[in-house]
């Protein structure tokens, strides 16, 4: 029985910013060596416009795939109403419908304002409900934005509250530029918890600064369970400038796990997976526990 749950986001997080098209089966096989570390639940794919994020144009196929591994939830990103349109033809299980915390954000990201976006979610939720499809509301930028520098927690726990109040099954909070401190996140995440006590909330962090596993470790202090991580650190956001990527899985599950903290997941079945991701990627991945052992002895 594991502690926590993590949801690995790599095959969407981690690949949407590669220039070079993954082949699907490519993508099939990293989503394979993810469920065989026993990871319970994946972000699969997103359901974008195919100009506005080439590497995700095969995501009926890459849904077609997954419905080989059973049990295992996936969850794909929308982005619209559209999205949702293509995403429930599918064998998804969850939805993960994004919103942002700032303006300039969501037009640049999604092309509406975030009472537009806030429309459009309502609008699917009791349909999601009807066919048992789970939907998640994320927010974007939740402790910094690329175009308007800090946000003030209020704008968040403002889009929480009409979230829990339109029916969302979960709330992601993500630091997409990875800008937040301990502190900050601690301090969200825990008024957060308190105007959303009875929803799963998980938090979503990009290792820009390095202070990825400090923030993970003030969430879970926060009490937090829920963390939304890449497999070898891969991820980026074509509309977030400076955005490195995501916090590595095998990171946090290494650190949880010397904690006495159970993941649930084969660290060395995830370590391989976290060697095939990095093999998909143009760009050098953050996962420290790679780099270390290629200095030396990580023991």
């Amino acid at each position: 029985m594991a502690d926590v749950q993590i949801i690995d986001v790599g095959p969407r997080d981690g690949l949407q910013n590669e220039p070079a098209i993954v082949p699907t089966e490519k993508k099939k096989r990293l989503i394979e060596m993810l469920v065989d570390s026993n990871v319970k639940k994946i972000e699969a794919t997103s359901f974008v416009h195919p100009r506005k994020v080439p590497q995700m144009a095969d995501a009926e196929q890459v849904m077609k795939q997954c419905a080989t591994f059973g049990e295992i939830e996936f969850v794909a990103l929308i982005p619209n109403k559209k999205g949702f349109e293509r995403a429930k033809q599918t064998n998804v299980s969850e939805v993960n419908w994004v919103t942002a915390a700032t303006e300039t954000f969501n037009y640049k990201n999604i092309g509406m304002s975030i009472d537009e976006n806030f429309a459009q979610f309502k609008t699917i939720v009791q349909e999601s409900k009807a066919l048992n499809i789970k939907i998640c509301f994320s927010i974007a930028v939740s402790f910094g934005c690329p175009y308007e520098g800090e946000v003030a927690p209020a704008k968040v726990i403002s889009l929480v509250e009409r979230a829990v109040e339109a029916g969302a099954d979960r709330i992601g909070i993500a630091d997409t530029i990875g800008i937040a401190t301990p502190k900050q996140v601690k301090q969200l995440l825990t008024e957060v918890m308190q105007v959303a006590p009875s929803i799963p909330i998980a938090i979503h962090l990009h290792d820009t600064r390095g202070l990825g596993l400090a923030n993970a470790y003030a969430a879970l202090e926060a009490g937090v369970n829920i963390f939304e991580t890449s497999v070898s650190g891969i991820g980026g956001c074509p509309f977030a400038p400076g955005a490195a990527g995501n916090l590595a899985t095998e990171d946090l599950v290494y650190v949880l796990e010397r904690m006495g903290v159970r993941t649930g997941i084969d660290f060395e079945k995830l370590l391989a997976a976290a060697d095939f991701a990095a093999s998909l990627t143009s760009n050098q991945p953050l996962g420290r526990i790679r780099q270390v052992e290629k200095r030396g002895n990580c023991k």
